[in-house]
């Protein structure tokens, strides 16, 4: 699930997560470990879909750091995930984050294997989506192996550049070279956040331009958010559109309920536009919130071989620190 918070944007990216173990710390040097493991019963939506036992995330990220005076603090992250392994039955692990960087007051500047600044974008609220994707900025590859990145944290504003430098050669699916924008700020329970990625594919004199809006309002008893992104191919001069509703209630101080929407569209020749709605509850543990068990309906308007897909439906335990 993305959650258009700034706080966790930020600490996301240069300071580790606020839950995070601090394992060792003295003269100026901080290691910090974080865990996210979540195994979840989930039937997908789809046609004649079986029940099985999915890994959303296993991960461990290490994060550490030196005091260098002056305001001055070196960075590093190194993540793995070990989803891919448990689901493949096969040994081994993935690394999905690896990069070191430096800070200065509020400003810090990172490079390797990390985000692009797009992907702190979007609302939804879903634990698993299958028909469509979060937004549009998922379609064009996150996770460079070759990007620079500056991150900005000022007092109610937060912004994300990035850049991923040629990658024609890469064997992840990552075409080309990407250039990122995000910018979220709050005013007063007033989230709003906006971001914009050029995509110049390899080989092609054309780039792929996609950008987004969002805005996310704290009522007290329930978070009423929406984005909105547009993706225009140059090559093609297609447009996809899309865009999520989402609403989360507090019922209570350990459970959240959430609803929502996401719908996609193009004007490609032959798409139709696909709908899907989903609601999910999530209970955490009193005496340790960062144990939480949940459940989860889905359906959608997709059609396959002429026949409408069955609705999905899951349920799991997630335990992180």
């Amino acid at each position: 699930m993305k959650k258009l918070l700034l706080a966790v944007a930020v600490s996301s990216v240069v300071a580790g997560s606020a839950s995070a173990a601090t394992i060792y710390e003295k003269d100026g040097f901080t290691y910090k470990l974080n865990g996210d493991f979540q195994v979840q019963m989930r039937q997908a939506i789809g046609n004649d879909e079986r029940a099985e036992v999915e890994y959303d995330d296993l991960e461990l990220k290490n994060y550490v750091s030196y005091d260098l005076g002056n305001n001055l603090t070196a960075f590093g992250r190194l993540d793995f995930g070990f989803k891919d392994a448990a689901e493949d039955d096969k040994n081994g692990s993935n690394l999905e984050e690896a990069y070191v960087g430096l800070k200065y007051n509020l400003v810090s500047f990172s490079f390797g294997k990390q985000n692009f600044a797009s992907d702190e974008f979007g609302i939804e609220e879903a634990y698993e989506i299958k028909t469509i994707d979060d937004d549009r900025f998922d379609d064009t590859g996150t996770d460079g192996d070759d990007t620079l990145r500056v991150d900005v944290e000022l007092d109610n504003v937060y912004i994300a550049v990035s850049h991923e430098m040629d990658a024609r050669d890469d064997d992840d699916g990552i075409d080309g070279e990407y250039y990122d924008v995000f910018v979220a700020t709050d005013i007063a329970d007033l989230t709003l956040a906006a971001a914009y990625q050029v995509n110049n594919p390899a080989g092609s004199a054309d780039s792929r331009d996609t950008y987004g809006v969002s805005a996310s309002y704290d009522f007290g008893f329930m978070n009423l958010a929406a984005d909105y992104s547009v993706t225009d191919d140059n090559n093609t001069d297609f447009e996809t559109k899309h865009y999520n509703i989402a609403a989360v209630f507090g019922v209570a101080s350990t459970t959240d309920v959430a609803v929502g929407m996401g719908n996609k569209d193009s004007d490609e020749n032959g798409f139709k536009d696909i709908t899907e709605w989903y609601a999910n509850v999530t209970y955490k543990f009193p005496q340790a919130k960062n144990v939480s068990v949940f459940a989860e309906v889905a359906n959608s308007d997709l059609e396959k071989n002429g026949k409408e897909v069955d609705m999905g439906m899951l349920a799991g335990l997630r335990v992180k620190f």
